[in-house]
């Protein structure tokens, strides 16, 4: 139950106390070595004070009370030479531990020596019964340790209790290990935080019903909604930092029908010089919710595959292009090149790449696909033994705005960077594709699969080249994807926008769909297609009501959900594979090979470079219609490539009347 402070009595009467005591405390803190010092002195005499009342039974004979006074000195002396042997007055005594007694024991049993041995040398003609060291010793260690434990639990249980405020949020700790012991003495020492820790869940049951650290462990983790139901959590934190994706997201099932919020503490390898904290807690991600455990990559293939040698990734500044680099970077490769159009992002990676990497061999290159020259320029002065191809053309509202440029860049480019490839007597060309090549509805889905095709196409014909394409869906996180958009939605206005309430995608993590990609390329002999499992299809709008849930926010009260309809191009559920490619498995079990069975028509190569002619000419209806002739299964919405109505936004374009028969 929390206790409510009077504002007035409370808060004036806090006041006093600390304008009468900020000045001693204040003086004790920059005087604490000292004031330690004397604070030992007290105890040691007390000790050995002690020591002869126990001996004597509280009665102690006129003789040895001379013979006290007499060496006093002496055991104050060499106590205070032992403890600061052993620099016992350093560190905070609110901080001690058990990991505090040995030191503690080793002084005082120095000190005892040492005033035996002064016994034995200065006061031969006295003597002091053998009983009275054991004795001080004995007491010099209780009052010692009493003295440090005690001053811990006057700061954590009367020092720091204060009353509680109705801001202050009550935690429940998931994970009852050495993070979570860490955490919840952090919460008990930390009143600045603005927390109590009302228990832990553990699923080990020899925990349940116990207290660690002070604080009860209150069931397991199937019992997460009704703890924070009986004892009104308001934030859980997950303390485990070595949990897997798959445990995390089977962790977060648990919370996601409560109002509390879910923080995580990082994993192991993410967290700031290992220590945990407070301050090291993050916010739960849809990312979590989705992620799946580490997949493990042939290493010795991508090794063998790309250490020691040049490797070229074009849109290397990109979101995939960026994390392909990363994962390169970590092979170690004879030499990197960066090509990139657009300059202040290849500027801002490349730096972030020198300060990973000092000692690779980075070359960054500002050029453009579609420019035959540059391209060819950079492939004869660098001359890369692989090519990683992620400049595109990508967002599917843009590409049925713009599907002139969508060809000049996905279909034109691709076409370009391959053959100068191939003219370069580069081993291996791995284009990255996307799942909207699967029966495309939309001008972008329509040029990567022109682009697959492209390259299909060019493997063999007396080429050393190997080419192959990696296909896989929408990657959490990437720059205009569905992730970052939902929280600007949410901190914006509260409205979060979702074209269908049954629409789907596949996801993947950025650095599991670039270590995949390595892998497929890898794997490749020529003509395939790759696809990477992406686990199974996700609602956007489950993406939606987790995302304001992960918030802290109520759906109804602080969020809502508009549904704003299928935009042009767009279709209700993605696909991996297109019809007539026959399935294998490789070597990889989340990587799948598809070998496309299609028979190229006999005139697509003159239908290809019409296609080129028309984007050139800047011709948008004529782009469509070839693009339609071209790729099997392409359903153009000849509507929104005609003339818009007055209110579109969209300039006024000729209308394009849909061809008769369409060529596939």
């Amino acid at each position: 139950m929390r206790i409510l402070q009077d504002p007035i009595s409370g808060g004036s009467a806090r006041e006093f106390l600390r304008r009468s005591f900020s000045v001693p405390i204040d003086w004790f803190i920059r005087n604490r070595g000292p004031v330690k010092l004397v604070l030992h002195v007290g105890i040691f005499l007390s000790a050995y004070l002690g020591a002869y009342l126990v001996r004597f039974e509280f009665f102690i004979p006129v003789e040895y009370q001379s013979l006290i006074k007499v060496t006093i000195p002496l055991v104050l002396s060499s106590k205070a030479i032992a403890f600061a042997v052993f620099r016992l007055y350093r560190g905070w005594w609110r901080y001690v531990s058990l990991r505090d007694v040995l030191p503690i024991v080793a002084g005082c049993t120095l000190g005892t020596v040492l005033f035996a041995a002064a016994d034995f040398l200065f006061l031969v003609h006295l003597s002091i019964p053998r009983s009275i060291y054991a004795i001080d010793w004995g007491l010099s260690l209780l009052l010692v340790l009493a003295a440090r434990f005690v001053i811990r639990f006057g700061r954590e249980t009367l020092g720091q209790r204060r009353l509680r405020q109705d801001a202050d949020r009550r935690v429940l700790v998931v994970g009852a290990g050495a993070a979570g012991q860490m955490l919840v003495r952090e919460i008990r020492e930390n009143p600045s935080l603005g927390m109590i820790g009302v228990g832990f869940v553990d699923d080990d049951r020899a925990k349940i019903g116990t207290r660690i650290d002070g604080v009860p462990v209150l069931g397991n983790h199937v019992d997460i909604p009704a703890v924070c139901e009986e004892y009104g959590v308001d934030e859980i934190i997950i303390a485990i930092p070595s949990a897997s994706p798959s445990r995390l997201r089977h962790l977060l099932g648990h919370c996601k029908d409560v109002k509390a919020e879910a923080r995580i503490l990082p994993g192991v390898g993410d967290l700031i010089d290992g220590k945990v904290s407070i301050r090291a807690l993050r916010n739960v991600d849809l990312e979590d919710l989705l992620g799946r455990d580490p997949v493990a990559l042939d290493a010795d293939l991508l090794h063998r595959h790309i250490t020691g040698r040049t490797v070229m990734v074009t849109g290397a500044a990109g979101s995939i292009g960026s994390e392909l680099c990363r994962q390169i970077a970590r092979l170690s490769p004879g030499r990197l090149v960066l090509f990139e159009i657009a300059e202040s992002p290849l500027f801002a990676f490349e730096m972030e790449m020198r300060e990973k990497f000092p000692g690779l061999d980075l070359v960054p290159v500002i050029g453009d696909v579609r420019d035959r020259a540059r391209v060819e320029e950079a492939m004869r002065m660098y001359q890369p033994a692989i090519v990683y191809h992620a400049a595109a053309y990508k967002h599917v509202p843009m590409m049925e705005i713009h599907p002139v440029e969508a060809v000049k860049t996905n279909v034109l480019g691709t076409r370009i960077v391959a053959e100068a490839a191939a003219s370069c007597g580069v081993e291996r060309f791995v284009l990255v594709s996307t799942d909207k090549a699967v029966r495309p509805t939309n001008v972008m889905g329509a040029t990567k699969r022109v682009a697959e095709l492209v390259i299909h196409n060019m493997n063999g014909e007396g080429r050393t080249t190997v080419f192959v394409a990696v296909r896989f869906g929408n990657v959490l996180g990437s720059v205009g994807s569905v992730v970052p958009i939902f929280r600007r939605q949410l901190e914006a206005t509260g409205k979060l926008t979702v074209t269908h309430p049954e629409a789907s995608r596949y996801f993947m993590l950025i650095p599991e769909a670039a270590g995949l990609i390595l892998q497929a390329g890898a794997m490749g002999e020529g003509g395939e297609v790759f696809v990477l499992d992406m686990g199974e299809p996700v609602k956007i709008l489950d993406l939606a009501k987790n995302l304001i849930h992960l918030s802290g926010k109520e759906l109804g009260v602080d969020a809502e959900i508009v549904y704003t309809g299928l935009r042009p191009g767009e279709k209700l559920h993605e696909e991996l594979i297109v019809e007539g490619e026959d399935v294998s498995r490789t070597t990889h079990p989340k990587v799948l090979k598809l070998i496309g069975s299609e028979q190229m028509p006999v005139l697509w190569k003159r239908r290809l470079e019409e296609l080129i002619v028309v984007a050139i000419n800047g011709d948008r209806g004529s782009v469509v219609e070839k693009l339609d002739s071209l790729v099997k299964g392409y359903t153009p919405a000849y509507e929104f490539h005609g003339v818009p109505a007055p209110t579109d936004p969209v300039p006024s374009l000729p209308r394009i009347s849909p061809p008769s028969k369409s060529v596939h």
